[in-house]
């Protein structure tokens, strides 16, 4: 598997890379096969939540239970992509119903869908053709906080400043 594209990352609270364990990471999907153990094995109510994703650096996609926290489904590396992935079946063949970019932690751009969509594509799952829900992230220069730029309003929520126009999410806080 080619895996290409910029790499991020955490940038998130130390305290929840501290959550993360040798072996704790989440499940790694490489094949069909793969996710088909992995699907069989939940609950219906689980399928019912988004899951937490990460397409790691090797360009595997990893999930894991929505409320996971994705620097431990990442093993606490850097991610191709991360986010929240949700899927449905539809005549025997499952399909991706919506995807984000928006994990805890890691501020991947809009620009790590091919990540995702090869990922997907080297198990087989349908998808669609970019992220759903799409979230562009920015740091204040005035209060480094990281904020989610809404209705391409730049305006950082927590001190009102402008935020910049460029990419500038992987900056230290």
């Amino acid at each position: 598997m080619e895996t290409r594209g910029q790499r991020y990352p955490y940038v998130g609270p130390g305290e929840l890379r501290e959550l993360v364990r040798a072996g704790g990471e989440g499940r790694s999907i490489r094949s069909a096969a793969d996710f088909g153990a992995w699907v069989s094995a939940l609950a219906l109510d689980e399928l019912a939540e988004p899951f937490t994703f990460v397409v790691d650096g090797g360009g595997v996609l990893r999930l894991a239970p929505r409320r996971s926290e994705h620097v431990v489904c990442a093993g606490g590396g850097e991610v191709l992509s991360a986010g929240e992935m949700s899927f449905c079946e539809e005549s025997g063949r499952w399909m991706v119903e919506e995807v984000s970019n928006q994990p805890t932690g890691y501020c991947p751009d809009v620009s790590s869908w091919p990540a995702v969509a090869e990922a997907l594509d080297g198990i087989g799952i349908h998808r669609p053709s970019g992220f759903t829900h799409e979230v562009v992230f920015r740091r204040c220069h005035f209060c480094r906080e990281l904020s989610i730029v809404r209705e391409m309003d730049f305006v950082c929520v927590f001190c009102g400043e402008d935020l910049p126009r460029e990419r500038n999410a992987g900056e230290p806080g």
